[in-house]
């Protein structure tokens, strides 16, 4: 082996850094006796020195390497108890990654030596597997993070004009005829960059980047961990997406996508690591330091508590390990420049002994750093342990993927008997959830379909789930999408039902885009994609999940892009505050009327007839908007899953007429001024959306007031009906 000089180094910044001259590496272990840090030749297949970390200050492993410089290749060894019962797992045996490596070469191989037990033994966990690890193990790149960012700023958007896409890196331009399809600098080149401009797109919503594993049981079936979420490494980029191997291709990634006005968002998982349960490998926190990375068992601690159905749960309450994922957070933001984050099974970010904790040490932490607490952040409110689903319950800034709005809007349009006044509720902003400690409407992120679950053409296109290629007999995935076929299974030729699927999509996009609350749609869905089904493609990293740009439904495209541009230029359909039927300060008007299609208000009664079908109503500014915020008067807004009928219009403002801009039955039509009808036609299935113009004097009768419907009684009650 190699000589080196080791020093002392220092304690204060965790993980390996080049320092001009030297590398200097820290590791945290609690419970470690030793830590051995091994050099490899730059192939990765030769251990070319070992040294003992020679200090040890407090918990964290230190030492510094002269002359070492970016490119050398590491790993570590920790030197300790092997008790399973009683929460250590120590094996020098085992080569372990950095859990603040920069970068990896690869991902494990799968093989005996990586685990810390014999895999054959009878009580297996308890045994302890004397092989050396290495030859299968990625190693660690000592990395200089430096880039030349020029003029790069964050684009910074109000959550007011967010429009998020979330999005998978190789399946967006993996069959796009673009340099490095399918990795990062594919994701930066022109065609996918002008697609999300074209659609309106403000933040790109990317499945995990973190490096991630290829589960065993999926290897074993010639499958892969598609969506990435089994991080082993939380400061490292997935080395798949890395076309040259290199960090600067996400770093040039998310500068080309700012120059772009687009935000780059990532969906972190930091509640659980891919090592498992106590029969998983060890690869890297297990063997560092098993009873403070992870939560176990307080009667048993050779078993791990499994909140997130995954085989472990990463102990938070653990100072140091809290630090480890603030520090990456951190990282990701000040050297990586990314604008926020969605969090993975967030309730179990926030559980204690004690249960779900919304002002816990996580969020307690988060909430008061400076650089995280500018940034974007996204819940996914739930998970399966204790108390799990919290939707409504995280405190600000936090935004909420919404799944009652997900489930609510499939119903609605499937029309499922009674679910309008539901629907009025996802449409205004889930305010019983949401509206409440100071939060604001745009905590609902409001979504149809995400990576989990069907594609948008596949809700109606499919009654039931198609999970065969998993290999799992079809158990896995939901059970109930809420999806609808529309008479056929599958595919079809029948020019009807490809019409009403094409119409129905419009209308369940329209939804989204028209609704309060900050909307996110899936990548693919206004292009027509389909994964024939399948809604778990967790494991299908081929044409399945990948989207088929050379068949794009161009005009389902067009129209997805024209919701947007309507939504921002609208700002009642993007408001902060909640709409309660209130009168505005300004005219008196109130700030959100529900209309019965007859004229009519709408009735307590009116709200429980299970035979409802569609909802209209009439939103302004919100109550107490203050005269400097934008001001627009009204949106009339009809959703119709019934048969077709005619809907009387409320009275435009003096001066004014409505204009029918967004009719989902005509995706193309251009905007049509309504002068002088009291009633609009409304198709069966459809959406619609009117907006007052100026034009000629108003032809209603001089006493109507503003507010009543076109040729209704001008005394219609003020205030009545408001939505459940």
């Amino acid at each position: 082996m190699a000589r080196y000089v080791m020093t002392r180094g220092r304690y204060t910044r965790i993980g390996a850094e080049f320092d001009g001259d030297g590398v200097n590496f820290a590791v945290f272990s609690e419970h470690a006796t030793a830590i051995d840090l091994c050099l490899f030749s730059p192939d990765g297949r030769r251990e070319i020195a070992r040294l003992t970390l020679p200090e040890r200050t407090g918990h964290v492993w230190h030492g510094r390497v002269p002359g070492l410089v970016p490119g050398q290749l590491y790993g570590y060894r920790a030197h300790g108890p092997f008790a399973p019962e009683d929460g250590h797992r120590f094996n020098p045996n085992k080569l372990l990654i950095d859990p603040y490596a920069k970068r990896l070469t690869g991902h494990p191989r799968w093989a005996e030596a990586v685990y810390g037990y014999n895999t054959g033994a009878k009580t297996r966990d308890l045994t302890f597997n004397s092989r050396n690890s290495a030859r299968f193990m990625p190693k660690c790149v000592v990395e200089d993070p430096t880039f030349h960012w020029g003029n790069d700023r964050p684009p910074a958007h109000t959550i007011s004009r967010s429009v998020i896409y979330e999005a998978h890196v190789k399946g967006l331009t993996a069959l796009r005829d673009v340099h490095h399809a399918g990795h990062f600098l594919g994701l930066a080149s022109d065609e996918a960059v002008e697609h999300l401009v074209r659609l309106g797109i403000t933040a790109i919503e990317l499945l995990p980047v973190h490096a991630f594993l290829n589960d065993p049981f999926l290897v074993d079936r010639d499958l892969t961990n598609y969506w990435g979420y089994q991080s082993i490494g939380f400061f490292a980029p997935e080395p798949r997406y890395l076309s040259l191997g290199q960090i600067a291709e996400f770093q040039h990634m998310v500068k080309r996508l700012h120059a772009a006005g687009i935000e780059v968002i990532l969906d972190v998982v930091y509640n659980h690591t891919g090592e498992g349960n106590e029969l998983g490998p060890t690869l890297s926190f297990r063997g560092l330091d098993n009873r403070s990375y992870y939560r176990l068992q307080p009667d048993n601690p050779r078993y791990y508590i499994n909140d997130t159905g995954c085989g472990n749960t990463l102990n938070l309450d653990h100072p140091m390990v809290l630090r480890m994922v603030m520090d990456s957070l951190r990282y990701w933001v000040e050297v990586m420049h990314v604008d926020g984050f969605r969090f993975d099974l967030a309730s179990t970010l926030a559980r204690d002994d004690a249960g779900f904790q919304p002002n816990g040490a996580f969020f307690a932490a988060i909430r008061q750093d400076p650089v995280l607490n500018r940034v974007k952040l996204i819940a996914e409110p739930w998970d399966i342990g204790p108390g799990g689903y919290q939707l409504g319950a995280y405190p600000h800034p936090f935004l909420e993927w919404n799944d009652k709005f997900r489930d609510g809007v499939r119903r609605f349009w499937r029309r499922d008997p009674g679910q309008a006044a539901d629907l009025a509720a996802r449409v205004t902003g889930s305010a019983l959830q949401f509206d409440h400690s100071g939060r604001s409407a745009t905590s609902s992120v409001n979504f149809i379909t995400a990576h989990d679950g069907m594609t948008l053409h596949d809700l109606v296109s499919y009654a039931h789930k198609h999970n065969e290629a998993n290999r799992e007999a079809n158990h896995d995935g939901h059970g109930e999408d809420f999806s609808d076929n529309m008479g056929t299974e599958g595919p079809s030729d029948d020019p009807e039902i490809i019409a009403a699927r094409a119409l129905r999509k419009r209308n369940m996009l329209a939804t989204v885009l028209l609704s309060q609350g900050t909307p996110m749609l899936l990548a693919g869905d206004e292009i027509g994609h389909t994964q024939h089904g399948n809604n778990n493609a967790y494991c299908q990293d081929n044409a399945l999940t990948w989207l088929d740009w050379a068949r794009a439904d161009t005009a389902l495209m067009a129209f997805t892009a024209k919701l947007i541009a309507f939504r921002d230029a609208h700002p009642i359909l993007r408001q902060k505050r909640f709409l309660h039927s209130q009168p505005r300060g300004a005219d008196g008007a109130e700030d959100l009327v529900w209309w019965h299609a007859s004229g009519r208000r709408m009735a307590p009664a009116d709200w429980e007839d299970p035979e409802l079908r569609h909802i209209c109503v009439e939103l302004r500014k919100a109550s107490g908007t203050p005269a400097y915020d934008d001001l627009e008067y009204a949106i009339f807004l009809i959703f119709n899953a019934g048969a077709a009928m005619h809907v009387a219009l409320p009275r435009p403002p003096e001066g004014q007429i409505w204009s029918r801009h967004i009719n989902t039955a005509a995706p193309e039509g251009e905007p049509e001024t309504l002068a002088a009808i009291a009633h609009v036609p409304a198709q069966s299935v459809s959406a619609l959306v009117l907006d007052p113009v100026r034009d000629a004097p108003s032809e209603a009768p001089s006493g109507a007031p503003s507010g009543a419907p076109s040729g209704a009684p001008s005394g219609a009650p003020s205030g009545a009906g408001a939505a459940p």
